[in-house]
């Protein structure tokens, strides 16, 4: 369960940009996940939900955007999306290695006061 562990880094983020700015409150933390990164949603949404408490993002929502996984095939000279760790390209099914998204895990934007 690494979600507890991301969730504790984006929070102190979270915190530093809204310090940083000069915010008193955190009430919104957007995020970017790739679907290749293996987070899984319910276990990021409780980890939020408990780490929150006591830190300036208390009462905040998380915002979550998954990403799927897209690959670049060398044959076809195009990019295609899988969910798989090697992607098979779905026209010559080639295997590809060339992933191009899907391990992002970017806090994107905070909603402060």
């Amino acid at each position: 369960m690494h979600e507890v562990g991301i969730m504790q880094s984006v929070l102190e983020i979270a915190e530093a940009q809204a310090r940083t700015s000069g915010a008193l409150r955190i009430r919104e933390v957007k995020m970017r996940v790739g679907r290749m990164t293996g987070v899984v949603s319910e276990a990021l949404d409780h980890a939020f939900a408990v780490l929150r408490e006591g830190t300036m993002a208390a009462g905040a929502r998380l915002d979550v955007e998954f990403v799927p996984g897209a690959f670049w095939c060398m044959t076809c000279a195009a990019e295609f999306e899988s969910d798989d760790l090697i992607g098979g390209c779905p026209t010559c099914h080639e295997p590809s290695f060339d992933m191009r998204r899907g391990r992002e895990l970017d806090v994107v934007s905070l909603e402060v006061d």
